[in-house]
């Protein structure tokens, strides 16, 4: 934590996720619903109509479908770094609920914070940050202004 209050780090990739290839961090969904609930109604024609075509489309994610009794139906999804997220999904439609889950698929599991940088190396340059002008010559940076006689005031001409 940081004197503000909220959690922060430096920016960083899941395992060094996408250097070789690209690992979805989400392991498994969980879809728990009611059969015959009303706030479930958007939950049954998810699975109706879209389960199926996501878990073509990701299919390193395991979809469980479990109908039980329960007020309000819920989305559990866990994450390879062992996090685990859970949405109510009561009275949402079929879209709204494929809109999360993608949200979820694309997320990492880490919590939302606040990063600190936007470049973070693991083996900083004693020398400094470069910059265009590093190793040009002085001349290029700095600017000489005669000191003598100038007149500063401006007069109009007169015609």
């Amino acid at each position: 934590m940081t004197s503000r209050g909220t959690p922060s780090r430096f920016l960083q990739s899941v395992l060094q996720n996408g250097v070789g290839r690209y690992v979805c961090q989400l392991k498994r969904l969980t879809l728990i619903f009611s059969k015959d609930a009303q706030p479930s109604r958007g939950v049954r024609d998810f699975i109706e109509e879209k389960v199926v075509d996501f878990a073509k489309q990701n299919p390193s994610v395991v979809v469980y479908v479990t109908p039980q009794r329960c007020r309000v139906p819920k989305l559990i999804a866990e994450y390879l770094n062992g996090n685990i997220r859970e949405d109510d999904i009561n009275s949402k439609t079929a879209d709204e609920i494929m809109e999360l889950i993608q949200k979820r698929v694309n997320q990492s599991g880490l919590d939302i914070i606040r990063i600190r940088r936007l470049y973070h190396t693991d083996s900083p340059s004693i020398q400094g940050q470069w910059h265009p002008f590093t190793n040009k010559p002085i001349s290029l940076t700095v600017k000489h202004f005669e000191k003598g006689n100038q007149n500063l005031e401006v007069k109009p001409e007169i015609k």
